[in-house]
């Protein structure tokens, strides 16, 4: 009887190992990690580098469209949203963060029609016309630039910058000293002047800083970076990190276009 129970036993358990094994789906195949740009992206650049041409770039319109434009405007508004929380003076519709392709070729000897990177700026709102401090991104078949800052400001500006330096020159060091803010950029002025700009004090303690002519930080990464799934997160790190210099920079620039704008004897 032992011998029989046993034996049934041993059926028992071998039929539903049979069955559990049969109840158990396959492992799911994984699935591709969605990224923002596809290496048909990078690639487009590079041959547009070399066929920088019309003809060229219109038979090739949709490539561009699908490859480049669409997944730049869809990066640009995930930017967006967390924008709303560090920088909300520069959210703007995607379609106007995002660089035209087309050069300026009016007064300049190359004639080539179209950039070969693809780039958006965020700029200050009520500083539209002239810029002031913003946020860049733009990726190329060499680099991918992640910068925030003031980029060639007109002359008024210059001074307003200069100017505010002198007055707070101790904010603007602690905020270019950070050390996180220092991990992830370097600071970019590669056209300081050789001399102190007249009208300010050749010993001020700033004027090192005050000799520069464009105040911001860059970061430049591999061109990579650009196809990989944290490149969003990746971009919103620096930004936010930059963010306190940047409304360090616009301050006296909203100061000077508040100035600029009021009404003669208070009158409109």
């Amino acid at each position: 009887m032992a011998r029989s129970t046993s034996y049934n036993g041993d059926v028992t358990n071998k039929k539903t190992t049979a069955q559990t094994k049969k109840a158990v789906p396959p492992p799911a195949k994984s699935q591709p990690v969605k990224t923002w740009f596809n290496p048909e992206a990078i690639d487009f650049l590079r041959k547009l580098k070399r066929n920088n041409r019309r003809e060229w770039f219109e038979a090739r319109r949709d490539v561009y469209e699908r490859e480049l434009k669409q997944p730049m405007l869809a990066l640009i508004e995930r930017l967006l949203q967390g924008m709303m929380d560090y920088a909300p003076d520069h959210l703007r519709p995607p379609q106007k963060c995002m660089l035209r392709i087309y050069r300026d070729i009016r007064f300049s000897a190359d004639k080539s029609p179209y950039k070969t990177n693809l780039a958006a700026w965020w700029t200050r709102n009520g500083l539209e016309k002239t810029s002031g401090g913003g946020y860049y991104l733009h990726l190329s078949p060499t680099e991918l630039i992640i910068a925030a800052g003031v980029y060639m400001p007109p002359k008024e500006q210059l001074f307003a910058i200069r100017s505010h330096l002198v007055a707070h020159h101790g904010e603007f060091q602690r905020l270019i000293e950070n050390r996180k803010l220092r991990a992830k950029f370097t600071l970019h002025d590669p056209n300081a002047l050789t001399k102190p700009p007249k009208g300010f004090p050749p010993e001020h303690p700033a004027m090192e800083w005050i000799k520069w002519r464009q105040w911001g930080v860059i970061a430049e990464l591999s061109p990579e970076e650009p196809l990989k799934p944290k490149l969003a997160a990746t971009v919103e790190e620096r930004f936010r990190l930059a963010a306190p210099l940047v409304d360090f920079l616009n301050e006296p620039l909203l100061r000077a276009a508040r100035t600029a704008r009021k009404p003669l004897f208070g009158l409109y």
